[in-house]
């Protein structure tokens, strides 16, 4: 009996290692108006934010999103699905999600330049699709946001959008869009 409950344990250990392996060499590629950029995901800190990114992804969830909240020195923001279309009330941006939250998994990762994190209301738990990369080493969202990656490369590309002219509420002037959202093999 204990040969064939160690038979059991190793072959889910080789399952798990496999799926960790399979989500490891994964990247996300967002297309944007101003280029590109690739993200690593930080799966060991946070798989259920990668797991949630990754299926509203490849639902093309994102696709047509804007960056609608940049600010110089801090960072950029997107995923949120009422900035699809060209015609849509700017005074409604900020505000959308796809219809859930996720729990926080705050972790020890700190927010230096690059960092992939999940934008949320006052409420840890509240983070839905809307996330944001840092621009600039932002240490006081430790632990209070959840890092859930990395950029690997275009962080020039989030530098051109942190940059853009942008109204009152920080939203560009003229639309900075994800044309699509992909996860590919690294």
């Amino acid at each position: 009996m204990s040969f064939f409950i160690k038979g059991i344990t190793a072959g889910l250990m080789s399952i798990l290692m496999t799926v960790t392996l399979v989500q490891a060499g994964e990247i996300a590629v967002i297309e944007t108006t101003l280029g590109n950029i690739e993200l690593e995901f930080l799966v060991d800190k946070a798989p259920g934010h990668v797991k949630n990114f990754k299926e509203l992804a490849e639902k093309g969830f994102y696709d047509g999103t804007t960056f609608h909240r940049v600010i110089p020195g801090f960072m950029i923001q997107g995923g949120d699905p009422n900035t699809i279309g060209k015609d849509t009330d700017r005074s409604t941006h900020g505000t959308g999600d796809p219809g859930y939250m996720i729990k926080a998994e705050f972790n020890d990762t700190p927010h230096d330049r690059g960092i992939l994190s999940m934008a949320r209301s006052s409420d840890p738990d509240s983070a839905g699709s809307q996330f944001f990369i840092v621009v600039e080493d932002s240490h006081f969202l430790d632990n209070k946001y959840t890092a859930f990656g990395r950029v690997i490369k275009g962080m020039k590309v989030a530098d051109k959008i942190v940059n853009v002219p942008t109204d009152r509420r920080d939203n560009p002037e003229d639309r900075v869009e994800m044309k699509s959202v992909k996860i590919v093999k690294r």
